[in-house]
């Protein structure tokens, strides 16, 4: 199995956003030194959550700071980014890190409409605004001169420079939930990143993105890079004890949905509700948090002695994961406390899997 660490940390107070910043730095560089084989960046704005906020930047200053671990987005929000200057920095990116790139690509929050709402826009369109940017986003990594004619965007530019090393330009990534999702990712050769399933959900749409590689004819090569790179994001927490790792994680997560929570009450306009379709227990509002948090620990995590969270590494693997992300560190846990679940993970349980 391959390892990813993925960082959604969340800096409790402004005075605190610069030694977040630098911690988050410190364990990227541990995370490459433990052997985790990527590293995902989310993108959230103005509440402390990933607190870099600029994913793209931040991704610049870890490019000049590892040399082997590759650097991915999970996901970049598109409607908040000009897809020529995106094209443009990634391709940048690209040659900072020696093209080790990867490139998650979402509408944007959906439950976070004041993220909208602070770069000038609303998310009734965000789906539109991110289909016509990766089209352009394509286009301008091919190298030739860039034409475009749509709803959002009108442009003529000559080729961009600098090209991408990775070509035609870093891969794409889609976040998938549905099954419909997982087949049409596999028809189209897209890697999926996947987050809150449970394990015999996983072992469906891991089966239906099977069936859709088949039906886009990819051939055996193509076929097993992508199986290896359609990643599962789980949270992990490493303790010396079982009853020690749930107490903890309870701890960090109910932290971490009372301010998710807060923010949305205080920042989303009143004309704002999101999809009644999209919520579960852990982002519905009208759920307690103790039935929320424990949806998550149920369906989202693996804690434990080394032995049990290798058991449940097992699981997922048995399940098809070939590529686990693991989140280590969880609302305002502290620095020192991330980086000792890290080292077990990878001292304990990434062993058994190589």
């Amino acid at each position: 199995m391959r390892f990813g660490w993925l960082t959604l940390a969340m800096s409790p107070a402004p005075d605190q956003d610069h030694a977040r910043i630098h911690e988050i730095i410190a364990q990227v560089e541990e995370a490459e030194r433990l052997g985790f084989a990527d590293v995902w960046l989310t993108e959230h704005y103005f509440t402390g959550e990933s607190v870099y906020n600029d994913a793209l930047l931040f991704a610049g200053a870890l490019a000049m700071r590892t040399g082997t671990i590759r650097l991915g987005f999970a996901v970049l929000q598109m409607p908040f980014h000009h897809p020529v200057r995106l094209a443009t920095q990634l391709a940048l990116l690209d040659n900072l890190s020696g093209g080790r790139v990867d490139v998650g690509i979402g509408r944007g929050t959906i439950y976070n409409e004041y993220e909208f709402i602070g770069h000038g826009l609303r998310s009734d369109d965000s789906r539109e605004r991110m289909e016509e940017a990766v089209e352009i986003l394509q286009q301008a990594w091919t190298g030739g001169p860039l034409s475009y004619r749509g709803r959002f965007h009108s442009l003529e530019a000559p080729a961009i420079r600098p090209r991408p090393v990775q070509r035609p330009g870093p891969p794409l990534w889609r976040s998938a939930i549905s099954p419909d999702s997982f087949r049409t990712c596999g028809r189209l050769g897209i890697p999926v990143l996947a987050a809150r399933l449970p394990v015999p959900q996983i072992r469906q749409r891991w089966a239906l993105y099977r069936d859709g590689l088949d039906e886009g004819g990819h051939d055996p090569a193509v076929r097993e890079r992508l199986l290896e790179q359609t990643a599962l994001w789980r949270y992990i927490h490493v303790a010396e004890s079982d009853a020690q790792a749930r107490e903890e994680l309870e701890h960090y997560l109910v932290r971490t949905r009372e301010h998710m929570m807060h923010m949305r009450s205080a920042f989303n306009p009143p004309d704002f509700a999101p999809d009644p379709a999209m919520l579960n227990a852990w982002s519905d509002p009208a759920v307690s948090h103790a039935e929320g948090v424990a949806m998550v620990m149920e369906t989202g995590s693996l804690f434990g002695s080394p032995s049990t969270v290798r058991d449940g590494v097992a699981e997922l693997r048995d399940a098809g994961v070939r590529h686990l992300l693991c989140q280590t560190g969880f609302g305002d846990m502290d620095h020192d406390a991330n980086l000792a679940s890290m080292r077990r993970f990878a001292a304990e349980v990434m062993p058994a899997f190589g």
